[in-house]
């Protein structure tokens, strides 16, 4: 079987794709990549709440032992966050995380973690790709050490967040943990400093009690009908890795990827004066750049994908680092996506504030941080061309979109260097993105506008060039 890397590591269908046989066909390749680097590699491997998630990490253990690997394998569902912190400060050669995070239940994957606790990077991937069948799976027990990961991410995190602010302002957290792997991890962290927190779907399910784990509008009515229900701040629910999180006022309404980033970028810089610059994907507003760049907060733009904000991260101070599915980043933690500390840091924030609810300070912000007007939209795309779409409108573009001339295009590549991203930039906060996905047969338009009637029109006019 052909085994093609994306964005960050394997995507595939469980039981027909990945299996023992793939994921120990992998194992060894990222083994052999491994002895390539260092000497006497030490690898700590993970795995969330899907079904052989538990069964693959022990395979993937094997097989590193096997090439005479030393493994510290969780004890545990884990979220992947708590992983990639374990790396970092076990001062690892690198990390596993078996998950699909997001995906349905269907999938499963892989997730390379490097030793500053981030993503492996396009190339560190491609490597271990090019290794594929490359030898012979050699397999042992001997060297896999059982540990608990989770102790010293806590306190790790306990020296981040003012849980003594949170405490004297009594907010009650909800959380939808999806079935996923957070589980009822924030919740323990707040019960460790005393702050009452209740969480719903707390316990693993492999079919995720009948969603999808992305924590996006659609797939939260569980959580908007408990705050309906209950007295709580605000609510937060985490994917099936918890390295994201989709946000929920107390008054049951959704708030936006877009302006969860403004709030945590407008605590991050105005009230807690964090040092550093802001990384953000294409797909995010143009706001964080109208808003908060000067000297000396610089504003990076890079394609969608958290290991490209990963790169920003670990060459620079960095402050902040986003994408609008969810997954936000911190200088001061990991350079890492964490729906765990990006709930508390969230909490920290309106205990801040003085407010006691999120829809009350997110109302009173309004009036500095504005609204933001985007959408997007993911079209299913079966077609053999699908990866030819893109790279053809690259060397004919258009002179305007719709009646919006275009000031620039920004063109992004996957990682095999074929152009999957194309962002028309249309003027001050107008923009069209599209981008082909490298592991489903998906094409996405995003677009920001100044109304949501202008939104509309730009990704209309985005499908009519494509012809979809």
């Amino acid at each position: 079987m052909k085994i093609f890397f994306g964005t960050d590591g394997w995507r595939a269908l469980e039981g027909s794709q990945i299996n023992e046989s793939s994921v120990a066909t992998i194992a060894q390749a990222f083994g052999d990549y491994l002895h390539h680097k260092k000497e006497n590699p030490v690898v700590a491997i993970g795995y969330d709440s899907r079904k052989n998630s538990n069964t693959f990490a022990k395979v993937f253990a094997r097989v590193l032992t096997g090439n005479g690997i030393k493994v510290l394998l969780s004890d545990r569902i884990i979220p992947t966050p708590v992983l990639s912190f374990t790396v970092l400060n076990m001062h690892c050669d690198a990390g596993v995380m078996i998950t699909a995070s997001h995906n349905p239940k269907e999938y499963n994957g892989i997730k390379f973690k490097s030793n500053y606790g981030g993503p492996f990077s396009t190339e560190e991937t491609k490597k271990v790709e090019a290794l594929l069948y490359h030898s012979p799976v050699v397999a042992s027990p001997d060297l896999i050490d059982k540990q608990d990961f989770t102790e010293a991410y806590i306190r790790h995190i306990e020296q981040l967040i003012d849980f003594d602010k949170i405490k004297a302002t009594h907010l009650h957290l909800l959380i939808d943990s999806m079935g996923g792997a957070g589980q009822r991890l924030t919740e323990q962290i707040l019960a460790r400093h005393n702050i009452p927190a209740t969480t719903i779907f707390a316990e693993p399910a492999t079919d995720f009690y009948g969603r999808s784990p992305e924590p996006i509008e659609k797939n939260l009515p569980p959580l908007t009908q408990a705050l309906k229900a209950g007295n709580y701040a605000f609510g937060v629910a985490t994917d099936g890795d918890a390295d994201r999180v989709g946000v929920c006022l107390d008054t049951s309404e959704w708030l936006s990827a877009q302006h969860t980033i403004l709030l945590l970028v407008d605590y991050l810089k105005r009230v807690k004066q964090t040092p550093g610059g802001i990384v953000k994907t294409s797909s995010v507003s143009d706001k964080i750049r109208l808003l908060f760049a000067n000297d000396a907060t610089p504003v990076y733009e890079v394609q969608v994908g958290f290991k490209y904000i990963c790169d920003i991260m670990i060459q620079h101070e960095i402050a902040f680092g986003g994408e609008e599915s969810g997954g936000f980043g911190y200088g001061m933690h990991i350079p890492e996506r964490d729906g765990v500390f990006s709930s508390l840091l969230l909490l920290e924030m309106l205990a801040v504030s003085g407010y006691s609810k999120l829809s009350e300070y997110f109302k009173m912000r309004q009036s500095d941080l504005g609204l933001v007007h985007y959408d997007r939209i993911d079209l299913k795309y079966d077609r053999p061309d699908k990866n030819d779409l893109l790279p053809h409108l690259s060397q004919h573009t258009p002179e305007s979109i719709g009646e919006w001339p275009i000031v620039d295009v920004q063109r992004f590549l996957s990682s095999r260097g074929i152009v999957n991203g194309l962002k028309f930039l249309l003027g001050p906060c107008r923009w069209l993105l599209m981008r082909s996905s490298e592991t489903e047969n998906i094409v996405r338009f995003y677009a920001e506008g100044q109304s949501d009637e202008e939104v509309k029109r730009l990704l209309s006019c985005g499908r009519e060039i494509l012809g979809i």
